[in-house]
């Protein structure tokens, strides 16, 4: 997984073209996604990585929230 210093800035005609689709939600919202894993003792690597990107990508959008501020 990228660390915050590898973070490309996101541009949104590629991301749509991913498929990815934009989500709005509070920095409340944000922040707890970016802390809290869910995933039980016996998720499967998969699964882990989905929440792995889950947070990570939450992170991101609410430390560039804080940037733009």
């Amino acid at each position: 997984m990228a660390h915050m210093a590898d973070v490309i800035p996101t541009n949104p005609q590629e991301e749509a073209a991913q498929g990815r689709i934009a989500l709005w939600l509070s920095a409340e919202d944000l922040g707890w996604l970016a802390r809290h894993c869910c995933c039980p003792e016996d998720a499967s690597p998969d699964e882990k990585d989905r929440c792995g990107r889950l947070r990570f990508r939450s992170s991101a959008a609410l430390h560039k929230h804080s940037r733009s501020g």
